[in-house]
């Protein structure tokens, strides 16, 4: 990876928790307790899931995370799903963010993946950055359920 771009490690639980505010301004802080410890070595235990960071000035400033998912259609191929993709508001267009987008799809390539899916609320301009890294829009539509 480049020397930027790496996973995440498992005491920077925090730090990540932080870069989220940057994501999702209206989620509730989550506070560290057993139950949140015991979730995050699940989620740093679990193979299928890869936490990738950009690190900056000694700081996480970008995150995203890629799930590769097993298949039964495509020849047997898994396909993956890019979530939480951020990058904090004073570290914006310098290239962290497509760095973690080129990671990640070497990592879903890597595993035989047959697609890379991902999903974006956000504006125009965000739209275009996932077009500029290789994402195609309106080859599918999108449905969500939320709970």
């Amino acid at each position: 990876m480049s020397n930027d771009i790496r996973y995440i490690k498992k005491d920077e639980l925090k730090d990540l928790l932080e870069l989220y505010k940057h994501l999702n301004k209206d989620d509730p802080e989550i506070g560290e307790d057993e139950r949140l410890t015991a979730l995050w070595k699940d989620i740093l235990d679990d193979p299928i899931q890869h936490y990738l960071i950009a690190e900056a000035d000694g700081r996480l400033v970008s995150s995203c995370v890629i799930v590769i998912i097993n298949n039964l259609t495509r020849g047997a191929r898994p396909y993956a799903l890019i979530e939480n993709m951020v990058t904090h508001e004073g570290y914006r267009n310098k290239g962290y963010g497509t760095r973690l987008l080129k990671k990640a799809l070497e990592i879903a390539r890597d595993k035989g993946c047959y697609k890379v899916m991902l999903m974006s609320g956000r504006g125009e301009d965000t739209l275009k950055f996932y077009e500029k890294a290789g994402f195609e829009r309106g080859k599918k539509t999108g449905f969500i359920v939320r709970f």
